[in-house]
């Protein structure tokens, strides 16, 4: 594969995944989704975060957690799947230290439950944040809600962070798991970004990765707008493909065509006139 980090003179990768959190681009909603889940942490509660394939929910959620400071919170992060409780349960014990200490429902419950109980008697909020969450069965969204309940439900202990695509939404509607749905403070829903913000989120990783001028045309931008439906995601796959395809020809900078190329070769689109209209 051409080298088109040296073509360009990056000083790293560019549109890297390992950003640190404090030089993420500062996409519109950001910020207010992070508000929203440090309150619902804060009250120990439920908050929601929706989003489709690539908006940057994982992302949120990681800069949400570099917020939470390590002394006042306890972070157990938990990727869900289709699988049982019992499953949740194993990697909530994992991210605890206590992977060990039983494998059955009851004494998982248990060792979950007492530690949870231990983290909050030293004044430190333990915070379940559970990604991919609208993976989850029906019946596991009712049986969270009883790992959280202490004190018969009179006394706050466990705050979850729910990340996944719109139909959690869906799922935290049925009755089996309105008891959790109850305890939500705070949705947010990460929309697309808008043209104007895909052009900034472009510079800003070109300026990461050691580049302070634009190296996409403004068809470029457009197509890679439209190309990734404004998915942040898809959108770094079309830009490292677009510097590629322009190192390939030693174009200074990357055209629409280029964008066009990329997508052909990364997803196997036909030409659309998404592209044709931004290469004219």
């Amino acid at each position: 594969m051409i080298n088109f980090k040296s073509a360009f003179g990056f000083t790293r990768e560019p549109f890297a995944k390992d950003i640190p959190p404090d030089k993420l681009y500062p996409t519109p909603g950001l910020q207010a989704a992070t508000e929203r889940l440090q309150y619902a942490a804060s009250l120990a509660s439920v908050a929601i975060i929706t989003g489709e394939v690539g908006a940057r929910k994982s992302t949120t959620l990681r800069y949400t957690a570099s917020k939470l400071h390590p002394s006042l919170y306890r972070l157990i992060p938990v990727v869900a799947s289709s699988g049982s409780i019992l499953e949740i349960y194993r990697q909530i014990a994992i991210a605890l230290d206590a992977s060990g200490r039983g494998t059955s429902l009851a004494l998982l419950s248990k060792t979950i439950r007492d530690i949870l109980l231990e983290i909050a008697q030293r004044k430190i909020t333990p915070v379940l944040v559970i990604d991919e969450a609208n993976l989850m069965r029906l019946e596991v969204f009712a049986q969270l809600q009883t790992l959280s309940q202490f004190d018969l439900d009179s006394r706050p202990v466990l705050a979850m962070i729910l990340a996944g695509q719109n139909n959690l939404i869906d799922k935290l509607m049925y009755h089996t798991s309105k008891p959790l749905a109850s305890r939500v403070v705070g949705r947010t829903h990460l929309e697309s970004l808008k043209l104007k913000d895909m052009e900034g989120y472009l510079k800003h990783h070109l300026d990461i990765a050691g580049i302070s001028h634009s190296l996409f045309s403004d068809e470029a931008v457009t197509a890679i707008h439209q190309g990734s439906g404004g998915l942040p995601r898809t959108a770094n796959a079309l830009a490292r493909g677009g510097l590629v395809a322009a190192a390939s020809e030693k174009a200074p900078l990357v055209s629409a065509e280029h964008v066009r190329i990329a997508s052909s070769e990364l997803f196997g689109n036909p030409v659309s006139s998404a592209f044709s209209d931004a290469a004219g």
